[in-house]
């Protein structure tokens, strides 16, 4: 099955170079383009993408914001990476809070950049963990709605959570804790229903935020 991929940069040639790279793949296919995050939404409801390549900085709607939009308003939203030019920019930390099953650099290697659009593809996060557990100590906990699902998490949930935010697969976290994957998978399904994230990124940050886990 072909990967539909909606392109998303106010700059020209940075949408052009993408698109080469994309399109010269079998499996994928850039089937829109848009120059802002204001023509985001429409474009994701007229062509239905499975993954969206978004610009975190644009002038007028910025991919945060579009990023939220997507998800709160678009029904069975597709996958969306954040492409931004710093690792520890604050716009990363915010979309990845507002959605965003990732992020990527614009300086990353064309073959790095297509293996993170099939894996967001296929329901995977691409979790980076030095750069979130960097944001999260610059943000500190927030605080707040971090109890009620703490005590809800069992011991082995909480062991599970800690592995994820050091960036472990599932085959890691289950060949560390001594377990079968399918168990580790049912584990990641309890901890995102019980946390109500919509995947391990969102998980990770919302344990940073409410002091689950500690950067430190």
């Amino acid at each position: 099955m072909t990967i539909k991929v909606l392109l998303v940069d106010d700059e020209r040639l940075i949408r052009a170079g993408l698109a080469a790279i994309i399109d010269a793949e079998d499996d994928l296919a850039v089937v829109g383009e848009a120059s802002d995050g204001t023509e985001v939404p429409g474009e994701v409801r007229r062509l239905r993408p499975d993954v969206v390549l978004m610009d975190v900085r644009m002038p007028r709607l910025d991919g945060i914001q579009a990023t939220r939009h997507i998800i709160a308003t678009v029904p069975e939203p597709p996958r969306i990476i954040v492409v931004t030019t710093f690792e520890n920019d604050e716009y990363v930390y915010d979309a990845l809070k507002a959605g965003a099953n990732g992020f990527l650099l614009k300086r990353t290697r064309p073959e790095e950049i297509l293996q993170a659009i099939r894996m967001v593809a296929h329901g995977e996060s691409l979790l980076f963990p030095a750069a979130i557990r960097e944001l999260a100590g610059r943000h500190g906990p927030s605080g707040g709605g971090g109890a009620a699902w703490h005590g809800r998490l069992t011991e082995r949930e909480g062991d599970v959570l800690r592995l994820m935010a050091k960036g472990h697969s599932n085959a890691e976290i289950a060949r560390e804790l001594f377990v079968s994957p399918q168990t580790v998978k049912t584990h990641v399904g309890n901890i995102l229903a019980k946390m109500q994230a919509r995947d391990r990124t969102q998980a990770v940050i919302f344990a940073y935020e409410t002091a689950f886990i500690t950067p430190g």
